[in-house]
This record gives C-alpha cells, sequence and structure tokens, in this order.
C-alpha cells in the first residue's frame, strides 16, 4: 500500500482497489491495482501517459485522482485528466476483465464553455509546473445510483454539486451559487433554490446518496467552506463543516437538514481535503484532513445531536504530504467474502 495516492476502494468481491505508483522513485502516480489485505495482486493496469498518443502535456501528472466507483456490471468509473490542457474535468468507465476504456464523459462538453475557458485557476501539481495546466473544475468525488442509473459529482473549485444520468448525460439538477443570470437558458430548469437558511458549499468534497423517498434525495457531503469561484464568500474562511441537504427533484429546491463544525470554528477550517460518512448508527464520522494548514489531520465522529463520541488528532508531514485524505470506519471483509489463502 505504499505510495498509494487517493484512491481507497473496497469492492464488492472484498478486494481492494488503489492507485499508486509502479516504483517508489517514479515521477507520477500511474498503476491502478486490486488487491487485497495480504497484498496479492488480482489486476493492474498501468495508464500510458499519453492516453492514445494524444496528449502528451499531461506527461508526469497523476492520470487517475480522487475518486473511483463500482457500477453494476463490474466495471469501473474513474475520475482521470483528458490530456488536455484542463485537468480532472473527465470521467471514464474501464472495464476490468479487458483493461478497456468503455465510455469517456468530458464535461468541458458538458458545461458552458465560459466555465473553462474564463477560469484563471492554474494546476497546483508539483510535476505538470510549466506545461501552462489549468484547473477549473476538478472533479473529487463521483457517486453512482444503481437505481436510477444516475451519478452525483463535486467539482471544488467551481464549488459545485450536480446529479446527471450516466447513460445520456442529461442534468438532473445543480447546486451552486453561480448567479442564473450567469447560466445558459438552458440550465436555467436545473438549478435548485435553497431554503432560508441553506448554505452554499465551497470547496467541497465527498459527496454521495444517503437515501431516495419519492422525489426527495438526501445527499451527505464535507463543505470546505472556501469559496473558490462562488461559494458563501461571506463564511468563507470561518469553519469547515459536515452537511447533509434534502433536495426535493421535483420542486427543485434544497434545504440544509443537518450540519456539524460550524462551532468548532477556524480552529477546525480545511481549505483542502475532507470528508464526512454517516455510519449505520447514525453517527457521522469526519475527517477535517487539513486543519492548522496540513499540520494535522482531526477525525471526529458525532452523533445525530452533535455529540463528540470519538476524537483522534494525527500530526502530519508537511515534507511527505501524510494528510488524512479520506477516513472511514468500514467492514473489513463483506459479509459474503469467502477468505481462502490458497487463492
Amino acid at each position: 500500500m505504499r505510495w498509494n495516492e487517493h484512491i481507497f476502494e473496497q469492492l464488492n468481491n472484498g478486494h481492494i482497489l488503489l492507485f499508486n505508483k509502479i516504483k517508489s522513485g517514479d515521477e507520477k502516480y500511474n498503476m491502478l491495482v486490486e488487491t487485497d489485505y495480504l497484498g496479492r495482486v488480482y489486476r493492474q493496469f498501468s495508464f500510458d501517459k499519453t492516453l492514445g498518443g494524444s496528449y502528451a502535456r499531461t506527461a508526469g501528472l497523476s492520470l487517475v485522482h480522487h475518486d473511483v466507483a463500482e457500477v453494476p456490471n463490474g466495471n469501473w468509473l474513474l475520475t482521470i485528466d483528458d490530456g488536455s490542457k484542463y485537468v480532472e474535468d473527465t470521467i471514464a468507465e474501464l472495464n476490468p476483465n479487458t483493461g478497456k476504456i468503455v465510455k469517456v464523459i468530458d464535461f468541458k462538453k458538458i458545461f458552458p464553455e465560459s466555465m473553462y475557458k474564463k477560469s484563471k485557476i492554474k494546476a497546483n501539481d508539483n510535476t505538470s509546473s510549466g506545461l501552462g495546466l489549468m484547473d477549473w473544475l476538478p472533479i473529487n468525488t463521483i457517486d453512482y445510483d444503481a437505481k436510477t442509473g444516475n451519478i452525483l459529482l463535486s467539482a471544488r473549485n467551481q464549488d459545485i454539486i450536480w446529479s446527471m444520468n450516466y447513460q445520456t448525460k442529461k442534468i438532473n439538477w445543480v447546486f451552486t451559487s453561480k448567479p442564473t443570470k450567469e447560466w445558459p437558458s438552458s440550465f436555467h430548469k436545473h438549478l435548485l433554490k435553497p431554503s432560508k437558511g441553506t448554505k452554499y458549499p465551497g470547496g467541497q468534497h465527498g459527496v454521495y446518496l444517503l437515501k431516495e423517498t419519492g422525489s426527495k434525495l438526501d445527499i451527505l457531503l464535507y463543505d470546505n467552506n472556501i469559496a473558490v469561484t462562488n461559494g458563501d464568500k461571506k463564511q468563507s474562511g470561518n469553519f469547515s463543516a459536515a452537511t447533509e441537504y434534502q433536495i426535493d427533484t421535483k420542486k427543485k429546491t434544497i434545504k440544509q437538514v443537518w450540519s456539524y463544525g460550524k462551532n468548532l470554528g477556524k480552529q477546525n477550517f480545511t481549505e483542502v481535503i475532507g470528508y464526512a460518512q454517516r455510519l449505520k448508527n447514525g453517527n457521522t464520522l469526519i475527517n477535517f484532513g487539513f486543519k492548522n494548514k496540513g499540520k494535522e489531520s482531526n477525525i471526529i465522529e458525532v452523533d445525530a445531536h452533535g455529540n463528540q463520541v470519538f476524537n483522534l488528532t494525527i500530526t502530519n508531514s508537511a515534507k511527505d504530504m501524510t494528510y488524512v485524505y479520506l477516513a472511514y470506519r468500514m467492514q473489513f471483509y463483506p459479509d459474503n467474502y469467502v477468505f481462502d489463502v490458497t487463492k
């Protein structure tokens, strides 16, 4: 598990999916590995840095980043770089049985052209310095809903979360503080209207579906609360929080129903990194992963009333970038997993 970056996903078969380096001295993370807790490798995929010969400018980047989702057919949805000057704005579906990419969605073709062409945010990657790469979107979460075939996504630098149908690429809804007048008219019907007291997220991470009842969806995310392009500029930088929202997809409304972190103030503000997990007992595990400018990662579990039941602080190495990117409580193996040391 050494030299791992971002990806740590438990698959339905009990294996884990990691993204790491082929060699410790390699500049880039470029190997996707299906393994288990004994370190046995079942599949591994190295990615051609040119992605078929068209994208040499991305040499040295981590081609897979942030998140992966397993879909019912066993394929993996990956957040990737497409090789253009605009990074981390594309998702791809990989068939792990064949090693083939079977579908690609480029969000430069989904969102208005002005969103990426007018962005001045440069890619913050030590290996890409001097390449002029731009980081207008970056997608940091992908969550697949097997019931509807919809995917839920988060993009930090636009302070935006949205839902779309994976097959049709049709947008279902968008939640952002970007003013309606700045969107093309075709997007207006998709923009969610927040209820009074509902906060817009900023630089958020880890959005995923909690439950679905009729036209109402409950989602959870980690709100870094930093207004990167949009976001809530008045509250930006004052705190970070785990926040639950309820969305009415018919009425196109959204309301904040639960949040924890505001009471901790600037002490637990994290401009990057973070995650929130709703546990089976109703508690929420929250990773303030970049506390004190990355010097610490603070993992807190709270109950529904905001009472702390667990609090762990980990001291990080800024030099080695040993931040806690994600923190979960998870079952070591699925219930149907059969352990066999011979296989």
